[in-house]
């Protein structure tokens, strides 16, 4: 999710960094289960 080279400062910046990349991912994943996102897209 964007957190090997970070330029974001501050511990409250980068953990919202990180639940942002967790949601889009879950997003994702979801949605290729559920048959509406195809993976080959990515």
């Amino acid at each position: 999710g964007g957190l090997r080279k970070t330029k974001l400062i501050g511990r409250a910046k980068l953990s919202a960094q990180l639940l942002l990349g967790f949601s889009v991912y879950n997003l994702i994943r979801l949605g290729s289960l559920s048959g509406w996102w195809r993976g080959s897209h990515v």
